[in-house]
């Protein structure tokens, strides 16, 4: 999975995916995070961290960050709210409205590389509506996939298809995925 992403947007967004013993994170350029150690050859780079390794970590991570737009990828964490487990019933519903569009793309990665998806309401201390809210999620995977995927979105799961349900090599994949990507200048930025 770092292979893919790192060799389709390693270069033409500047993030790569990285692993955390913790917690997932996304890093701007530049930014150390607190307790971490970034090597300096990746200090220039934005980095996705994934929690544990988890092939589910990953793709909700990545989901998120197909979303973000360009200032919201300057900000640590996208700048988004957070609130651990435990959220009562307001603080549920606010934390569902933001993840909906996330998880609808998650859903859509996971279905790429032929694995189940379970939707996330990441709380064990509050009672959920968990169907209620996959049957929200589903709806919106398959509006956006309707109306098109933004393009990171769509090139992350082309690539993914590619090796998932091809059997292409990584590298193929990940050429047949750029022509999704907006153009990229001679210094590998986007134009």
């Amino acid at each position: 999975m770092r292979a893919l992403f790192d060799g389709l947007f390693g270069d033409t967004f500047n993030t790569l995916l990285r692993c955390d013993p913790e917690e997932p994170l996304y890093l701007p350029a530049g930014m150390q995070g607190e307790g971490r150690h970034v090597p300096e050859s990746e200090l220039g780079y934005h980095r996705i961290y994934l929690a544990r390794g988890f092939f589910s970590s990953a793709l909700h991570e990545i989901s998120h960050w197909c979303i973000a737009g360009a200032r919201r990828r300057l900000e640590e964490d996208y700048g988004y709210w957070y609130a651990p487990d435990g959220r009562d019933a307001e603080q549920q519903r606010a934390f569902e409205s933001v993840e909906v569009a996330p998880q609808a793309l998650e859903l859509l990665f996971h279905r790429a590389v032929g694995k189940p998806f379970h939707v996330s309401v990441d709380n064990l201390e509050l009672e959920v509506d968990r169907d209620a809210f996959a049957q929200r999620v589903m709806q919106r995977a398959a509006d956006v996939e309707q109306r098109g995927l933004p393009a990171r979105a769509a090139a992350f799961r082309h690539a993914l298809a590619g090796v998932w349900q091809q059997g292409m090599p990584l590298e193929q994949a990940i050429a047949h995925a750029r022509p999704l990507l907006p153009a990229v200048g001679e210094d590998g930025r986007l134009a």
